[in-house]
């Protein structure tokens, strides 16, 4: 190991404050990987969670790695070094079990960089017993983790409170037949994933089939976990080097009770589940004796049943709240309040359809009174900096669609304007526009992206059309690494050779090409109903309910 890296390593650790303390001795040794850098691998509720899981268990001795940032990438290829763990430095090569934890698809791109440090082979049919064995989960998992499946041993599909403490229990039981015998233990697990016990069959292009190993069930399916019977996941290891340094994060519910036919968040996580007001008090107050600010976490944060309260029992005690954004419709006062008295200069709303043809064909329930009513609350408590969140490309949005977008920010614009007349203080309006992608286990799996010739029009449209009104700012994500999103997220393990050649280096375009991809195939075409879709080898959500959503989504409705 090099100077610089134990440096770095030194100074990441001497940040740290942890909240619960555990030992590093045990029979049993993981290293729970984020194939992120340490900022937004430790910003991550579920790495944490995972984390006091995983380090809290008997006999089992935690440690953590990162995607080493650029620098540092650098000074391990230079010096030969091999990747090592933060808090004692050993490879992970020399690991029992390597335990990836992956929020976000374009994660999946430096799974095989990390092993390619690591020394450990990509593929876990090249893997022999001495090797770690490899295991992974975190909500991409609960998508599609078809992509990356032939690099991972065991995937935990299941959430982390039920499914890590049996797999802990079941990785300390002694078994026969060595790693082969340890995997179908595993597979007993519910909610945990054997890709190596399921073989896809192809017909040309098309997935026909899944053929399973005896006694391993197909499709995988899970149980949601009953959060009555567990403390609310929470900030574990609290750091100012990460993007949430100054708070204590805590979750407040679980999935989310709206249904929008384009967010897998409603789909995935089964029935949406709220944490008791009693348990969230005690967890923040414990927080509160070490950061003065709590970020409050969920998809659907807003619809949190005493989220009024809960907020005004934080600034109660002299701190402040943030929440990621608020659901138009479910703007609580008392909240409000709390988010003014916190310091908030900006509100991020989230309209998504920017016609009402639009958000009634996602489910999104909102009319267009609803939203301006939402943004005149704000701006007469002189909030006039606001973020609104829009999603062009959707299921046959038109040019219309985008004219009725336009047409509603310079409404809400007109509002902003006139309140800041009154006390003489220019607001200004962010939009970030982010294009449509398909995802697994919604109503919308079927319909392809948009492609990005037409995308870049839309989006030179609105950058014509909105360049003209001041105080109007337009943030587009980019197109192309949308493209390879939608490409992650509807993928099969025909994309696991290109997602190596990417980990050498090479971008999409190079690797489709030497691997012989037609990315276009995945990303842009209407999948046939008949198809047999990759991701569903795993059961997360009910198929035939999405097919019906997505029907009367293609009807124009809302029901």
């Amino acid at each position: 190991m090099t100077i610089s890296i134990r440096n770095r390593h030194r100074a990441l650790l001497q940040a740290e404050t942890h909240l619960h303390h555990h030992g590093r001795v045990g029979q049993l040794s993981v290293c729970l990987v984020s194939p992120s850098r340490y900022q937004t691998g430790m910003s991550s509720l579920g790495f944490q969670t995972v984390y006091a899981l995983l380090a809290g268990a008997t006999d089992i001795r935690c440690e953590r790695a990162f995607l080493p940032d650029r620098e540092e990438l650098e000074e391990y290829r230079r010096s030969g070094t091999p990747l090592l763990s933060l808090e004692s430095s050993t490879p992970l090569a020399d690991f029992d079990v390597i335990a990836f934890s992956t929020s976000f698809e374009p994660d999946y791109l430096n799974i095989p960089l990390l092993l390619t440090l690591a020394r450990i082979p990509h593929f876990s049919a090249q893997r022999s017993q001495t090797d770690p064995l490899v295991i992974a989960g975190g909500a991409a998992f609960f998508i599609n983790p078809e992509p990356v499946a032939d690099f991972i041993d065991a995937i935990c599909i299941g959430e982390g409170e039920d499914v890590v403490p049996r797999m802990v229990a079941t990785l300390l039981s002694p078994v026969d037949n060595g790693r082969r015998g340890l995997l179908q233990a595993l597979a007993a697990i519910p909610g945990v994933y054997i890709p190596s016990f399921y073989h896809p069959i192809y017909d040309s292009d098309e997935l026909i089939r899944y053929e399973a190993a005896a006694g391993a069930p197909l499709p995988v399916t899970r149980q949601p976990v009953c959060l009555e019977q567990h403390e609310p996941s929470a900030s574990q290891i609290l750091t100012e080097n990460t993007e949430f340094g100054d708070m204590f994060l805590v979750e407040v519910a679980r999935g989310c009770p709206r249904g929008c036919r384009f967010c897998s968040s409603g789909f995935i996580y089964g029935a949406f589940r709220q944490h008791s007001f009693d348990s969230l008090v005690a967890l923040i107050d414990r927080g509160l004796e070490h950061r003065s600010k709590v970020g409050l976490v969920g998809a659907a944060v807003s619809d949190y049943a005493g989220i009024g309260r809960l907020c005004s029992h934080i600034t109660a005690q002299g701190a402040k709240v943030s929440v990621s954004s608020l659901r138009i419709d479910r703007i609580d006062p008392e909240m409000l309040d709390a988010l003014l008295a916190s310091g908030h200069k900006t509100i991020s709303l989230a309209p998504e359809g920017g016609s009402q043809r639009m958000r009634d064909v996602i489910r999104k329930n909102l009319t267009e009174a609803q939203i301006l009513d939402a943004c005149g609350m704000l701006i007469s408590r002189d909030i006039l900096n606001l973020k609104l969140y829009f999603i062009i490309g959707l299921p046959g949005e038109t040019d219309a669609d985008l004219e009725e977008l336009i047409r509603l920010v310079e409404t809400i614009r007109e509002r902003v304007i006139e309140r800041g007349r009154i006390n003489k203080r220019l607001g200004e309006i962010t939009l970030s526009v982010n294009p449509f992608i398909p995802k697994p286990f919604t109503p919308f799996q079927w319909c392809g992206m948009e492609p990005l010739p037409s995308l870049e029009r839309k989006v030179k449209l609105l950058e014509t059309r909105l360049r003209r009104l001041s105080n109007v700012k337009l943030k587009v994500e980019s197109l192309r690494e949308s493209y390879l999103q939608a490409l992650l997220s509807r993928g099969d393990r025909r994309l696991a050779p290109l997602l190596v050649d990417m980990a050498g280096g090479a971008n999409l375009k190079k690797a489709a090409k030497s691997c012989g991809i037609d990315t276009g195939w995945y990303v842009q075409r209407t999948i046939a109903a008949e198809e047999i879709l990759p991701w569903s080898v795993i059961g997360t959500a009910d198929q035939a309910m999405l097919r019906v959503e997505y029907e009367r989504a293609l009807a124009g409705g809302p029901l």
